[in-house]
């Protein structure tokens, strides 16, 4: 990803933005650079900068074509004439190239002060990260030993790689472990494989994923890192929900597809498309996706359908699921008489509501 950008992927991923998979609101904080009225001739810039960069860099070229042809024809014939502020031009443009690309990562936002030329400070960026707990939201060991990993976003391998130790040292000695993804709304591809490298051995390195770019024609491959620092081999049960998008979904497939977890909650949003943010005249940015998600084991992804889960169920109810399967786990593998009985009895009050568990809450946006 352009480092140019990276703050808005940053901010937008880690709010549930991304997440939540709907047009984004362009205002800055006092929405008055926003709220600015367009002239005819910015807006003009704007299309045409847009349809060129789909036209030369969007995953699939025949829909590239198809989603420049359609905005710029709509330019033509007065279609966003009332898109008069660039909160409403950047709005209008995200539901025009959703609705006819069908790509949940496509999008235009309105950030002048993120769309200059300058690279981003790189304290700024980690004081960024920090704020938001390199992405991660929560991480507990709930009753029976079970431990809970809430991963919000994938922000910079460099600046997460260290905190993922951490959440992982700290649960290396659970007995099961839950992942939540339920408000994950994806990030770098590289960190999604850094994180799932942590439940794999070290000697078993897994190939988990391949990108395609349509801008270099180049296929990366990703592999388990062998060097983490903890290798997590209880059982694992990820949460997922429809929010759960991008980077949060390959999570879950990874796993998924590499028989190492069981998947609980709500089929996902179904974005495979990775991409970067371009800039654009008068200080717009357009998410564009270059290249396709290529799982060797399925030889697909998760593009428009999603990720299916194992068990699916509302993603509100997903927590206590996964919770009650975790220990029904560590109930079959244990050899402890008195053991079992402490389980048995904590499933028997977790069905009946009578645990507190971490609780869920969609997405405003």
């Amino acid at each position: 990803m352009r480092p140019t950008f990276r703050l808005i992927v940053l901010l937008a991923l880690l709010s549930g933005e991304l997440a939540a998979a709907q047009p984004p609101s362009t205002d800055l904080p006092d929405g008055t650079a926003g709220a600015a009225r367009l002239t005819p001739s910015a807006r003009k810039a704007v299309v045409v900068a847009l349809a060129r960069r789909l036209r030369s860099d969007y995953v699939f070229p025949d829909t590239g074509n198809l989603l420049a042809d359609t905005i710029t024809a709509k330019l033509a014939h007065g279609g966003y004439d009332k898109a008069l502020t660039a909160t409403a031009m950047a709005d209008a443009l995200t539901r025009d190239l959703r609705e006819i690309g069908k790509d949940a990562h496509l999008g235009v936002r309105f950030a002048p002060d993120q769309t200059d030329d300058k690279s981003p400070d790189p304290a700024q960026e980690r004081r960024v990260m920090a704020r938001m707990g390199f992405g991660i939201n929560a991480v507990q060991r709930l009753p029976g030993n079970i431990g809970y990993l809430d991963v919000r976003g994938f922000g910079p391998t460099p600046l997460v790689a260290e905190a993922y130790a951490a959440a992982m040292s700290l649960l290396s000695g659970t007995d099961a472990l839950i992942v939540d993804m339920r408000r994950n709304g994806g990030g770098e591809p590289q960190s999604v494989t850094e994180l799932a490298s942590y439940f794999f051995a070290k000697d078993d390195v897994r190939h988990l994923n391949d990108l395609f770019s349509r801008t270099d024609g180049r296929t990366v491959e990703y592999r388990t890192n062998p060097d983490v620092a903890v290798h997590y081999a209880g059982p694992v049960f990820v949460l997922t929900s429809r929010f759960t998008f991008s980077g949060g979904e390959e999570f879950a497939y990874d796993l998924q597809t590499q028989k190492r977890a069981t998947l609980i909650g709500e089929v996902t949003g179904g974005g495979a498309n990775p991409g970067d943010f371009v800039p654009l005249p008068n200080g717009f940015a357009a998410f564009v996706p270059t290249g396709r998600a290529i799982n060797p084991v399925t030889k697909a992804n998760w593009e428009h359908v999603g990720v299916q889960p194992d068990l699916v169920v509302p993603a509100s109810e997903g927590m206590k699921i996964a919770y009650t399967a975790s220990l029904k786990a560590v109930v079959a593998r244990a050899d402890n008489p008195r053991q079992r009985e402490t389980l048995s009895a904590l499933i028997a009050s977790a069905e009946k509501d009578e645990v507190q568990l971490p609780t869920y809450t969609p997405p405003t946006r």
